[in-house]
């Protein structure tokens, strides 16, 4: 079912409320931090729980009988609960995307919410609260940071453009990681909507990550694409629709990038 634009509206208000509480409780928290092992590569602090809790709260407000999707579950596992009723909107949340960043007292997490509809993004939000940085976008519009309009960069590969990647690589770096390095400034920020909301705004290039979940990108697809960014998997296929019924938390290889550069990251991938 299409949404109207006046209840788009309606969600972007509560995602842009909801991320703003988090984000502040976030920064009220992060110089008296505890954090334990989530999993291999993973921390997770009493933060994240709360301001996860925070947005789930805020959300209900407005929107009982919808779904979510959020990182912090029980044990290890994904948080989600299925809509009521007549609803088909999944809310998918990161409450600190950036936790080992925000563990070490590193002002680079932001808040990510993201609200879908038939398998699709059509609201994102990414709240950067240690620069009161709000970027947003909504289906049909153009994305935002502090209500001014935003847009992806021209920009090609040189020596003064930067692309964004993962902080971590398990075994050895992966050639296509040497390719663009040589091409151009790499950037690994520790926090994936982070690094989507700068590629919207046109200060990086072009990103790829290799293991992200839903809650990692699926604000930043809304907002990137709201920008003019080109997404997609590494075989150049549209990442949505996805089942929200059935995700259980699968890894999603993303490529983001301008129009100008999106094509030869592309090949480098293949």
């Amino acid at each position: 079912m299409e949404l109207e634009q006046k209840e788009l509206s309606r969600m972007l208000k509560t995602a842009v409320d909801a991320a703003r509480l988090a984000g502040n409780h976030a920064m009220k928290e992060i110089n008296r931090i505890t954090s334990r092992i989530k999993s291999e590569d993973q921390l997770v602090t009493q933060a994240d729980t709360i301001c996860q809790k925070i947005i789930i709260e805020r959300i209900k407000k407005t929107f009982p009988n919808d779904g979510f999707i959020a990182e912090e579950g029980e044990g290890s596992g994904l948080f989600k609960q299925q809509p009521k009723k007549d609803s088909k909107v999944w809310w998918v949340i990161d409450p600190i995307d950036g936790t080992n960043n925000f563990a070490k007292g590193m002002l680079l997490f932001a808040v990510s919410i993201a609200a879908m509809s038939e398998g699709r993004p059509v609201v994102g939000v990414i709240y950067d609260p240690a620069t009161d940085s709000m970027f947003t976008g909504v289906k049909g519009g153009q994305a935002q940071l502090n209500g001014k309009p935003i847009a992806v960069s021209n920009d090609g590969f040189d020596k003064f453009s930067s692309v964004g990647t993962d902080s971590f690589f398990d075994n050895d770096v992966p050639g296509w990681v040497i390719k663009l390095m040589e091409r151009a400034r790499s950037r690994t920020l520790g926090s994936s909507s982070l690094q989507m909301a700068y590629l919207a705004k046109g200060s990086l290039i072009g990103i790829v990550f290799v293991r992200p979940k839903l809650w990692d990108i699926a604000a930043g697809v809304m907002i990137a694409e709201s920008a003019g960014a080109i997404v997609s998997n590494w075989k150049g296929k549209k990442l949505f629709p996805i089942d929200c019924d059935k995700y259980q938390g699968q890894e999603l290889a993303t490529l983001a990038a301008n129009k100008k550069v999106y094509n030869e990251m592309l090949a480098l991938l293949g």
